[in-house]
């Protein structure tokens, strides 16, 4: 089994193109059900070592058991899919002839509402930034950008200032599964970023173009997703803003306003880089006032 997960690693990685991070998921997952059936000496071949040809249903559904006990339905549903996609990989090369998973269906997820903010706190969070420094013009920017493009934070770190046409005002962002797509900037995201490039160019002697990154951190290096969420962070405290979010709360801010203000979801879909429209759904939501509104105007014995 050892060696077929290695086989399916650089199926993953040369033709899936899956992200490091979903990689190191799927073989961790995969290794941790590897060692379930070798403890338990379940489906063992010769020298005591795993052949998948023995794993059935019921293995696999021992194994679910032994995870319900201290495991939330998300995470098992994530090593769910890492096993289910490894065994539909062997069906597919011809190392098993059945699929004993075909039958095992992924918990139901609940789906909670994510947190965003009002539009007037987040008029509240970008023009409440007092700029002290060189890292408070950054943040402002950071801060804009998110707002005015709703990209994921793994895209805005990764930005180089190649793909920033000040001219035409859209940004070229790399996305999930190295698809590539072009986002529209406002004019007020577009001109932090100025502000910006002058700082960047006066404090490093950057040129502040090519592939030079655009988002950097006090020492001149690409800055990280674990700093962009302190960014977030910090200033929401500094704001006085209750609602807790994270980057992807301003992603979802940024959706949920387009979409109260008539946007289409299929617009909206195409912003945020979603493969699925289902997804889109699920990542904006009506508030309730205007769900109020529009019943009253709407129903006849409101």
């Amino acid at each position: 089994m050892e060696e077929l997960i290695q086989q399916y690693a650089e199926h993953l990685k040369s033709e899936r193109n899956v992200s490091p991070h979903t990689l190191r998921n799927y073989l961790s997952d995969l290794a941790q059900f590897e060692q379930f059936l070798a403890e338990k000496e379940l489906c063992l071949g010769g020298g005591k070592k795993v052949d998948v040809r023995k794993v059935d249903i019921y293995v696999v559904r021992a194994y679910l058991a032994s995870l319900a006990t201290d495991r939330k339905k998300s995470s098992i549903g994530r090593k769910l899919a890492a096993i289910k996609g490894f065994f539909r990989y062997l069906v597919a090369a011809g190392q098993i002839e059945k699929d004993p998973l075909l039958l095992i269906r992924s918990p139901k997820q609940e789906k909670p509402l994510p947190a965003v903010l009002s539009v007037d706190d987040a008029f509240h969070l970008l023009d409440g930034i007092t700029i002290k420094g060189a890292l408070d013009v950054r943040d402002r920017a950071i801060l804009e950008f998110f707002y005015s493009t709703g990209v994921r934070v793994s895209e805005l770190v990764g930005l180089n200032w190649a793909d920033v046409d000040f001219q035409l005002g859209i940004v070229r962002v790399l996305g999930k599964g190295s698809k590539e797509r072009i986002v529209p900037v406002g004019e007020t995201a577009l001109q932090t970023l100025r502000d910006y490039s002058m700082v960047l160019r006066k404090k490093w002697n950057l040129p502040c173009k090519g592939e030079t990154a655009v988002f950097l951190n006090n020492r001149g290096k690409r800055t990280t997703t674990r700093s962009v969420a302190r960014v977030v962070e910090k200033h929401l405290k500094q704001s006085g803003i209750a609602v807790k979010i994270g980057p992807h709360g301003l992603r979802h801010s940024f959706a949920t306003h387009l979409l109260n203000s008539g946007a289409d979801l299929r617009v909206i879909q195409e912003l945020l880089g979603h493969a699925s429209l289902s997804t889109t759904q699920r990542y904006t939501h009506l508030n309730l006032d205007q769900l109020t509104a529009v019943y009253d105007k709407a129903h006849p014995r409101a």
